[in-house]
């Protein structure tokens, strides 16, 4: 079989390598003006990004083309996966840390296999479940295992827990919804969509929170912003969009199985860049995620 008979996973697996850098870029952001307004203004910078390039691509700025249909599901999944499921998610960081968060994220693929069957009518074959337990196995083996030595707790708060399950819960949903809503519909049309939602939900929340007048002071931070600006190039603007090509051309529970590699991409850059140090473990781990990833292929 061609390798062009695999458009959706090799589209998620560029995901995944688009969501290393900007889970590196917002990392930078984040320590520097908070997650509140790191949210939302990745979501003005993609939707400028991805106004430009439907501009140029469709002739069309806005996703003015868009039905009653895409524009309802499209929203929910907006609102479901950027404001209720990343909310909750970053939140999560500070109380269980971001490395047990993400390991609980490890339940996003089986998470999302389930809805897409009970919503989409989905299947996924035998060979298929292996490679999703291999690769999400693999995953939580690098996210587990801590550096330097040190111990890892076995309690931890039950409200940081429930707010990184609450975070699973939006990715999956979001992703799902997506499909249903997008259909046929252009990829980074629907990302305009589940953006602008995203911005509106981000800005009540922030009014109602009192923030305004400090994310407009956040934004006079040079670094952060460099950070932001290169995080919404290829996470909300590219990695969102071609998380949606992914899904229209294979199954919701494959293409959140192949994007959630993140934590293996991320284990060389964090080596080099941030002078990490890569265990036994990490190896172990990622091989067995890229065995898993390969069984999508094969």
């Amino acid at each position: 079989m061609m390798l062009t008979n695999y458009g959706g996973e090799l589209a998620a697996l560029l995901v995944a390598f688009f969501w290393t850098i900007t889970a590196l870029a917002f990392e930078v952001a984040t320590k520097r003006i908070g997650s509140l307004a790191v949210n939302i203004t990745r979501l003005v910078f993609a939707m400028v990004f991805l106004s430009l390039f439907s501009w140029i691509y469709r002739g069309i700025a806005l996703p003015i083309d868009a039905s009653a249909h895409a524009w309802l599901w499209l929203s929910l999944s907006g609102l479901i996966g950027f404001v209720f499921g990343d909310y909750f998610l970053f939140h999560s960081y500070r109380l269980i840390s971001s490395r047990i968060a993400m390991l609980i994220m490890t339940f996003v693929p089986p998470v999302t296999a389930v809805l897409g069957w009970v919503i989409l009518g989905e299947k996924m074959t035998s060979y298929h479940l292996i490679g999703m337990a291999l690769t999400v196995t693999g995953i939580s083996i690098t996210i587990f295992s801590k550096p330097n030595g040190q111990n890892i707790k076995l309690n931890y708060p039950v409200k940081g827990l429930l707010y990184a399950f609450f975070g699973v819960l939006g990715q999956a949903g979001g992703l799902v919804l997506s499909k249903y809503g997008m259909q046929d519909y252009s990829p980074f049309a629907s990302t305009q969509i589940r953006i602008i939602a995203g911005m509106v939900g981000f800005g009540i929340i922030i009014a109602f929170a009192g923030k305004t007048k400090s994310i407009i002071k956040a934004l006079s931070n040079k670094k952060a912003l460099a950070g932001i600006t290169l995080g919404s190039f290829f996470g909300p603007f590219l990695g969102v969009s071609f998380s949606l090509v992914a899904i229209q051309l294979t199954s919701t529970g494959i293409a959140s199985t192949i994007m959630a590699i993140v934590p293996i991409l991320i284990i060389p850059p964090a080596a080099i860049l941030l002078k990490q140090k890569v265990k036994l473990m990490d190896y172990i781990g990622a091989a067995i995620s890229v065995t898993g990833v390969v069984m999508f292929f094969v």
